[in-house]
């Protein structure tokens, strides 16, 4: 039967035993993914650094979250205007071309990361970078095409754990080959480390974009199934499901997406799960930086950096032994809806952190405990992406329509991440600035927000495992 605009690509009767995932090219398309967060995390154990040796605060330490909290997010600004675009293109001229694309535009802006010497070469760098990169949501599309629906969710599983192993390894390199002429001074003893300091992460990050750029041109097939096999694939189509009707055969239209509750609601989800995610995420790095009379753990980049690395390498186990076994045993929206209750011990213990180390005015155990438990809670909620990523491909009406789905959702996701880091760092640093609350507004934001994605995300549909 042929999928119309309503239709969810899940709705068949007859549930199958599962289809083994497609190993080559899932590997390669997560190793090509894995260029997302190497890209976008290695900046953030040096970032507030680099804002404050540019003297962009004029040297009032307690602005550097505005200016810090732009930079971050630059770059879902930008993608937020495109990715659409992108992934709409996608859908006609295949999801390699776009791929390319992107992986050029990630290589070439960590270069000019690394090579300015201003606040506006900063802003210049982190607007290319997201202007022409529309990975993501052409990478999730081409694992829903490899893919079926009884395979999806332990497909989608492997994809938080590629950002975790990303967010382990970035911030490791971003913090700790930072200053290579202060490091080894041997090797590094030019001039031109001494002017560019903070080149030589970003040369590693440009360096494997352009590695994947080679890798997806070489070894990764397209996935597009107009592309894929042409006319021979849509004459199987149409022996396999009846033949299609130009809708089912062809990117359903966006109004008339933006229309269909069972498509918007795991969108909705996906954008305030970003929201939130990337506000914590932000947080972090500026609360273990900041400087222990003003609220903060005064940490130095080194050791924020070893921080996200153990919980990358943490988060990725985690994933690894977890995720699939409960969404296989629970089912997605049970896993979703759970996942997101553990941003309520994530937010509490930031104030909790202020409050002991205002007492014991050092890092000490009582700390490091509490930075367990907020990592801990903070792997439990990456489950809920693994489950999101399900739930909107399977929303989508036809396969021909995946391309756009995830443009929306990227689309969507993109513009809360770009809200998030500089709405969230500038009102930590308003808060402190002027002790609203205690210091304390920001966290009320977030819990505003965490409740209203509990609300959303009991509005999901049960899903069925049976095969598309």
């Amino acid at each position: 039967m042929a999928a119309d605009e309503s239709t969810p690509l899940l709705e068949n009767s007859q549930a199958r035993t599962k289809t083994p995932l497609p190993k080559t090219q899932l590997g390669l398309s997560l190793f090509v993914l894995f260029s997302e967060p190497i890209s976008s995390q290695y900046i953030f154990p040096f970032i507030n650094q680099l804002i404050r040796e540019l003297g962009v605060t004029g040297g009032d330490d307690r602005k550097i979250g505005y200016y810090a909290g732009v930079i971050e997010s630059l770059f879902f600004v930008t993608q937020a205007l495109t990715a659409l675009y992108w992934s709409r293109l996608s859908d006609y001229v295949g999801r390699k071309p776009v791929l390319l694309v992107g992986l050029a535009g990630l290589s070439i802006s960590n270069l000019c990361f690394g090579l300015s010497t201003n606040f506006w070469m900063l802003v210049a760098s982190r607007c290319i970078a997201g202007a022409l990169n529309g990975n993501v949501g052409v990478m999730k599309s081409i694992i829903g095409e490899i893919t079926d629906n009884t395979n999806m969710a332990q497909a989608f599983a492997l994809i938080p754990i590629v950002f975790s192993v990303g967010a382990s390894i970035a911030p490791l390199y971003g913090g700790g080959l930072v200053k290579p002429h202060d490091h080894w001074p041997k090797l590094f003893s030019g001039s031109f480390w001494v002017q560019f300091p903070y080149f030589l992460p970003c040369v590693v990050s440009a360096s494997f974009a352009a590695f994947s750029f080679f890798i997806t041109a070489l070894l990764l097939e397209e996935s597009l199934p107009s592309k894929r096999r042409g006319k021979e694939l849509q004459l199987e189509i149409g022996a396999q499901d009846g033949a299609p009707s130009d809708k089912a055969a062809s990117p359903v239209p966006i109004r008339t997406l933006l229309k269909t509750y069972s498509v918007m609601i795991p969108i909705a989800n996906y954008g305030i799960l970003g929201l939130v995610d990337i506000g914590f995420f932000a947080l972090v790095p500026l609360f273990y930086a900041t400087p222990v009379e003003i609220g903060g753990l005064g940490l130095s980049p080194f050791v924020i950096g070893v921080c996200m690395t153990a919980f990358g390498i943490g988060n990725g186990l985690f994933q690894m032994l977890f995720t699939a076994r409960a969404i296989e045993r629970f089912g997605e929206r049970r896993v979703f809806c759970s996942a997101v209750l553990a941003f309520f011990p994530i937010i509490a213990t930031f104030p909790i952190m202020s409050w002991v180390i205002s007492v014991q005015k050092e890092v000490g155990v009582a700390i490091w405990v509490l930075i367990f438990a907020q990592m801990l809670s903070w792997a439990v909620v990456d489950m809920a992406y693994a489950v999101i990523f399900v739930f909107v491909t399977r929303a989508s009406p036809n396969k021909y329509s995946l391309g756009t789905m995830n443009g929306l959702s990227q689309t969507t996701t993109s513009i809360a991440r770009a809200m998030g880091p500089a709405t969230f760092t500038s009102l930590f640093a308003f808060s402190k600035q002027y002790n609203l609350l205690g210091g304390n507004l920001v966290y009320v934001l977030l819990l505003v927000l965490l409740c209203l994605l509990v609300f959303l995300s009991r509005r999901l549909p049960e899903l069925k495992k049976d095969k598309q």
